[in-house]
């Protein structure tokens, strides 16, 4: 079976957003009151499935810390302490390569490439499994627009924050590449599955 690119358990505003433009070392997600996005992952059963053991990571380098540009040191090693919830390696898309490092099971590598190029790198250190795209908002699109995403989770929750990095006007507008099945939640929370067709 193919390995599959997946896209899981992605958080956006009922308005697209998933992420502020002014993210900081205090503000991650640059976002205030960020955990209105979040509520809804503490109660369900679907989010261990982001540190399930196995394959590789993909994320953009806003996921990884704050910093632009050239690294100012290599002593920061990210937002995620000593022991990252990913348990795989880690290709981080940058312009401005560093040396690979591990902390805890996950090692982190540093990457400049088109998506395809970097896809191709993660699939053969996953070994045979399926490669997660983490985010964020940017990286993403990049790869929706280069047609390499297979499937989805994105959870839609009940507010609008009316500016930010949006992943979709819609989520309609995927229709012509994916089904899209919508899941209702009690919190209010919008479950939106994708494949590809």
């Amino acid at each position: 079976m193919d390995q599959l690119l997946r896209v899981m358990n992605f958080n956006v505003s009922s308005d697209g957003i998933g992420a502020g433009e002014h993210q900081s070392l205090e503000r991650p997600f640059g976002l205030d009151g960020p955990e209105r996005l979040f509520a809804w992952a503490g109660a369900t059963a679907s989010w261990p499935m982001r540190t399930d053991a196995g394959g590789a990571e993909i994320m953009g380098r806003n996921k990884f810390g704050p910093q632009r540009g050239p690294w100012p040191d290599h002593d920061w090693r990210g937002w995620w302490g000593a022991e990252p919830p990913f348990h795989t390696p880690v290709f981080v898309m940058t312009h401005h390569e560093r040396p690979s490092f591990t902390l805890g099971d996950t090692t982190f590598h540093f990457v400049d490439g088109d998506p395809a190029t970097v896809l191709e790198r993660a699939r053969e250190a996953a070994q045979g499994k399926d490669v997660r795209l983490g985010g964020g908002v940017t990286t993403i699109r990049q790869f929706l627009d280069a047609d390499l995403v297979d499937t989805m989770h994105v959870a839609v929750s009940p507010i609008e924050l009316g500016s930010g990095l949006r992943l979709w006007e819609s989520p309609e507008e995927l229709g012509d590449r994916f089904h899209l099945e919508v899941v209702p939640s009690p919190s209010g929370v919008k479950h939106h599955l994708f494949w590809r067709r």
